[in-house]
Order: structure tokens, then sequence, then C-alpha cells
């Protein structure tokens, strides 16, 4: 698994893990499928902002192979 640092690394239709706004505290992940990236720049120490087929919008924390 590859963390979601890179914009590169990310695409419409792969599934990550990504934490949600409310969650950043603990740290719980969620878990869909990418339909759209928010983060404009080629890099985010945090992980780039996605928003998931479900609604969903988070850092991607990891991205399943």
């Amino acid at each position: 698994m590859a963390n979601g640092q890179y914009r590169k690394d990310i695409s419409p239709g792969v599934e990550v893990d990504i934490v949600l706004k409310q969650d950043q505290r603990t740290g719980k992940t969620t878990n869909g499928i990418v339909k759209d990236i928010l983060t404009k720049s080629p890099q985010h120490p945090h992980g780039i902002k996605v928003r998931l087929e479900d609604g969903n919008v988070g850092r991607v924390k990891n991205i399943i192979q």
C-alpha cells in the first residue's frame, strides 16, 4: 500500500482509505473509491484531499493496490 501524499499516485476509480475531517483526532479511516481529486498541488504532507463516490471528503492515508 502506498501512502496518499502524491497526486500522481491517485486517480478516479482507485480504492483508498481516507481520514474524514471529523475523524482527524482519532485517525479512523473510511474506505471507498475515488470520484474527484480536490488537491491541486502535486504533493501534500497530510495526504491528497479527495471526494469518494459516496460523497465523503477526506485526505488519503492509504492507496489499496
